[in-house]
């Protein structure tokens, strides 16, 4: 085992902390915004000892928002919902439809399946802009504009390439070999799929999952083009906040203290999963 002197050992745990405060500075500063009023948040100078109160939490949960010289409504709450019907439903139907794709793409190599696998990857880094206005008239046409339905479809152009060629490639780091003793033994290649493949590659998909759970938690321009107020998702639904009756900071805070709150909880519960996942085709050779 490898000696580490007292002195390397300090030297490291400062360099940890100091990494740790640079990241987390700027979400507890968020969080401390978020339980003081807009009179503390905005003395000369700033102090860090205030009395905390739970005013701008009630203020976004009731939807009554108080500014300067008015009282605003916001249906933050109802975004909140709307992130994540959308987010969870986007990525429910990508890993339907991406994890046996990947399975497919890894194992059963055909004449232009990379073309097609390349075609679907590429669909992740076209500007959303180039496909709005097409799809703004196909939806009103077919009668999925404005919709839940319609946003997760349209959503699938984040997740699926993603969780695809995420997937894809754990599949490829299982040895195929151990599926082929299975399907000797008598078992159809779905069952195999099923209880050799999916089992394997668990924490890829947990993995590809959760980043397609963020991007699609996160996105902006397709739900500000083709939803109406009551169908936006919270990234949207924070433009409200900006109003001619001033700035409200504690409001404003509490409500992104509110939006990351999901992706974070969800992080944290699968990160188990998220660290194997991403190290497993790191260890490969």
């Amino acid at each position: 085992m490898e000696h580490t002197s007292p002195l390397e050992r300090i030297l490291r745990g400062i360099a940890l902390t100091a990494v740790v405060v640079f990241f987390m500075f700027p979400i507890l500063w968020i969080v401390l915004m978020s339980l003081q009023t807009n009179e503390t948040i905005l003395r000369s100078p700033p102090s860090m000892v205030f009395e905390p109160t739970l005013s701008n939490y009630q203020a976004i949960i009731s939807g009554q928002l108080t500014g300067n010289t008015a009282t605003l409504e916001i249906k933050f709450m109802g975004n909140l919902l709307n992130s994540i019907i959308l987010s969870v439903g986007s990525v429910a139907l990508a890993l339907l439809l991406g994890v046996p794709a990947a399975y497919a793409f890894a194992r059963h190599k055909f004449r232009g399946s990379e073309d097609i696998a390349f075609t679907l990857l590429s669909f992740r880094f076209a500007p959303p802009l180039l496909v709005l206005l097409p799809l703004t008239i196909i939806f009103q046409q077919i009668g999925l504009a404005d919709t839940y339905i319609g946003l997760i479809w349209v959503y699938q152009l984040i997740c699926l390439p993603l969780i695809l060629w995420i997937v894809r490639g754990y599949f490829e780091d299982i040895s195929p070999d151990v599926e082929h003793a299975y399907r000797i033994a008598g078992h159809s290649w779905f069952a195999t799929f099923r209880h050799i493949a999916l089992p394997l590659a668990r924490p890829g998909i947990a993995a590809a999952g959760l980043l397609a759970f963020i991007f699609a938690w996160n996105n902006f321009i397709f739900a500000l083009v083709l939803a109406s107020a009551d169908k936006q998702p919270v990234t949207v639904g924070a433009l409200a906040f900006i109003t001619a009756s001033g700035i409200q900071y504690g409001q404003i805070a509490a409500a992104i203290v509110l939006s990351i709150a999901p992706t974070l909880a969800l992080a944290l519960y699968a990160q188990r999963y998220l660290v194997e996942g991403l190290s497993l085709g790191a260890v490969k050779g």
